[in-house]
């Protein structure tokens, strides 16, 4: 239990009236102090605070409705920047997103291996191009966030030896400290999995759905949970870690390996590989050409398979209102991996469980970590709820 001060809740109401403003777009005071059940006085005091600090902007004034003509107002783009890093096993990215939850500038960097010794360099540099690009701007810059897979020097082997000396370079690196270390930002971390679950729930199917187990297919599988329209992130910030479940019985004859030996990209990639194409088309469209099935349908099928497992054994775990898929591949492959896996869970019996009602391709995409990252320091800074993990359910209060 924890009370607040006055300045805590002259915060809390803030962070109200901007979440509400989030929600439902550019809005009048009158309509806003209904919404958010503060006095007319109250809503009128924040909303000129807030454009003061430039967070809210004024919209055209709206006539036609009986009595005065009111002036809608809307959340200032530019009141707010944060910045988004994500570091993967084959890609590291970094955004920049503004208050309204648009990315202004984006670079990807691309790599065989994660070396540290290369991509904490490239970090630096990207940072200083970014404040560069921002000049008086990056004044207005909250924090960053950073995203990157819990065990980064984990699952070598499935890299292939050649992987092996740069993976190793990251058993001990403290990475938010060393990105803390090149900014004088707040720098907040998060597992990449559960930072792209957050940018579904905040900008994508989470809007509508309360609880929902999120998957994301990248190099790896990996995933994240939302239960009642809350994003969980365990206790040492690995729920949701669907890569590293059990296929099979761990004894001699049962073993089936893990999620992510069947599920994740990777195996696309090296089957590419060793047909003499590029590994880079599995996040081309083209890779659905019917040239490439002999290729793409066997991976089709054992994910699938291990998907739907996944799901069902989830289901019977959490009680799923739905499942939602979503990844760095490209977006007709995935579509063909939702309809192979909707087959798939087909086989499993529902004696005592439900299954879920719905299982969608993801609203945000392969910019999912990045972006999930970056919105995290908006939410530390802006949203009624300083618990980043906590979505506050505005849409059943308002």
């Amino acid at each position: 239990m924890r009370g607040s001060n006055q300045q805590g809740m002259r915060l809390f109401n803030e962070r109200i009236v901007l979440q509400a403003i989030r929600l439902h777009g550019a809005i009048p005071k009158a309509d806003l102090a209904r919404l958010t059940q503060l006095s007319t006085q109250t809503v009128s005091i924040i909303v000129d605070r807030l454009l003061d600090d430039g967070l809210l902007i004024k919209q055209d004034r709206v006539r036609g409705n009986i009595g005065q003509p009111s002036i809608p107002v809307s959340l200032n783009p530019e009141g707010a920047f944060s910045l988004g890093v994500q570091v993967g096993r084959r890609s590291m990215e970094v955004l920049v997103l503004d208050f309204v939850g648009k990315i202004r500038h984006q670079h990807v960097f691309h790599y065989d291996y994660p070396d540290p010794d290369e991509v904490l360099p490239h970090i630096a540099s990207s940072l200083k191009t970014l404040r560069r690009k921002l000049g008086a701007r990056w004044a207005r810059v909250v924090g960053l966030g950073l995203s990157a897979p819990l065990f980064m020097n984990q699952w070598a082997n499935l890299l292939g030896p050649q992987a092996a000396p740069a993976m190793a370079k990251w058993d001990g690196v403290d990475l938010r400290e060393r990105v803390q270390a090149m900014t004088d930002l707040s720098v907040v971390f998060a597992k990449d999995t559960i930072a792209a679950c957050t940018a579904e729930l905040l900008q994508g199917h989470g809007q509508q759905l309360r609880s929902f187990l999120y998957v994301f297919v990248g190099t790896f599988v990996g995933g994240g949970l939302v239960l009642s329209g809350h994003l969980l992130p365990g206790e040492r910030g690995n729920a949701g870690a669907i890569g590293s479940l059990p296929l099979g019985i761990a004894r001699a004859g049962y073993g089936q390996g893990q999620l992510l030996e069947k599920s994740s990209g990777w195996q696309l990639e090296q089957a590419l590989i060793q047909a003499g194409l590029a590994p880079q088309l599995i996040h081309d469209d083209a890779i659905t050409d019917p040239a490439y099935d002999t290729l793409t349908q066997p991976w089709l099928q054992t994910a699938a398979d291990a998907l739907a497992m996944t799901i069902t054994a989830a289901t019977a775990l959490l009680d799923l209102d739905a499942v939602v898929l979503d990844g760095s591949i490209s977006r007709r492959l995935l579509q063909q991996l939702l309809l192979q896996t909707r087959k798939a869970l087909e086989a499993y019996p529902l004696v005592g469980i439900v299954r879920p009602s719905r299982l969608e391709i993801g609203q945000v995409g392969a910019h999912a970590r990045a972006l999930g990252g970056a919105l995290l320091p908006q939410h530390i800074q802006f949203f009624p709820d300083k618990d980043i993990f906590l979505k506050q359910d505005l849409q059943s209060t308002v």
